[in-house]
């Protein structure tokens, strides 16, 4: 499934990430419905009724397979298939996500994928029986191995994720395969941390790269600085994941931002999102916005609605339902230059060659916000 396979004039969906089945990572495995718990028909049905119809599902593996190499937990799995069946009728297609940063908890302790303790035999062992255990549903939108693996050591991601494609592929010959980016899926950092992710094979050609894009100061998402204090302006988040799409471009794939987001206290963060959206639009590549659920309490990048109104998030979602690739923007020039202008102030050469001065992205920049 290559990048010039899904440009579809239709455009491709954009969708949200709605949590809860992986709270109180503290609490492994936790109570069901107590500590955790999944979507429910009601946050489902308010984003269906907004109009959108991809969904993310994140899940900690400790919770549906309490044993590396064990059977499944029984309630996780009703639990993820209630999910799928709620939406199978009304068109919405769902990520499953296994959100565990590359690790499995055992007794409070981490162990990295790969090692003796937990091994990629565990880790591909889980994905054939996931893919095996959900073969009759039909709106699986891809699953997603593994969100943000990072800090992987000698136990590199690209053969772990290579093990758990081969292991898919054996029950499952269909369903997209998502495969995050090393260093917790850096948009900004690919060609540095997932370049080599390229070199995976899939019998079936249906791997999707996932990168992720947020725009504070530290790059993390904890939004912890006002606006003006983070250095950031309107086109921060799309030079920020400006590599990740010359990457796909480049080497003909197909990629999801699986994650983004930005506050609700200052207005200033909707116009960033507005053009970071706007950019993927046009290169037709969607995402899923983080995040919903209705465990979130006063999480400032929510969009869980409050009682009696939308989020201000909304407003700017609503406009990005599905990509659209066909519509010329003042934001093409971004895309086809030779270097690519880093966040970090580094110039990162693009295998093309050639030299991209900052001062010429700063020229471009200017013209483009006066056009506008």
């Amino acid at each position: 499934m290559s990048l010039n396979g899904f440009a579809q004039t239709k455009g491709i969906p954009f969708g949200i990430n709605i949590c809860g089945a992986e709270f109180e990572e503290k609490i492994i495995p936790g109570v069901l419905n107590k500590d955790y718990a999944y979507p429910s028909e009601n946050d489902i049905e308010y984003f269906y009724q907004q109009g959108f119809q991809l969904m993310t599902i994140p899940f900690k593996w400790e919770r549906v397979q309490t044993i590396p190499g064990g059977d499944f937990n029984q309630e996780n799995i009703d639990e993820i298939r209630r999910v799928l069946l709620y939406c199978a009728p009304r068109n919405i297609k769902v990520i499953l996500t296994m959100h565990n940063f590359g690790r499995y908890k055992i007794a409070d302790t981490e162990h990295v994928v790969g090692g003796k303790t937990v091994t990629r035999n565990h880790f591909t062992d889980f994905w054939i029986k996931m893919a095996r255990a959900l073969k009759n549903e039909k709106n699986i939108y891809g699953f997603e191995i593994m969100s943000e693996p990072h800090d992987m050591g000698e136990f590199d991601w690209f053969t772990t994720a290579q093990e758990a494609i081969n292991g898919i592929r054996t029950v499952d010959k269909k369903t997209a395969i998502i495969i995050s980016g090393d260093n917790y899926a850096s948009a900004d950092k690919w060609y540095q941390y997932s370049d080599v992710l390229k070199n995976l094979t899939d019998p079936s050609n249906s791997i999707i790269y996932d990168a992720h894009c947020y725009f504070d100061k530290n790059f993390s998402g904890r939004y912890s600085e006002t606006y003006e204090n983070s250095g950031v302006d309107e086109y921060t988040g799309v030079m920020r994941t400006m590599p990740f799409v010359r990457w796909l471009k480049d080497n003909n794939k197909q990629g999801t931002i699986g994650e983004y987001g930005v506050p609700d206290n200052d207005l200033r963060w909707l116009k960033l999102l507005d053009n970071f959206l706007k950019y993927l639009s046009e290169n037709n590549i969607n995402g899923c916005y983080w995040a919903a659920g209705s465990r979130w309490d006063k999480y400032p990048l929510s969009v869980q609605p409050n009682v009696q109104e939308d989020r201000p998030q909304m407003e700017v979602l609503l406009r990005y339902k599905k990509t659209n690739p066909n519509t010329n923007s003042s934001l093409s020039f971004l895309l086809p230059e030779t270097f690519l202008f880093l966040p970090n102030s580094t110039l990162l050469p693009n295998p093309k060659g050639g030299v991209y001065a900052p001062a010429s992205v700063e020229k471009k920049l200017k013209t483009s916000k006066k056009n506008n």
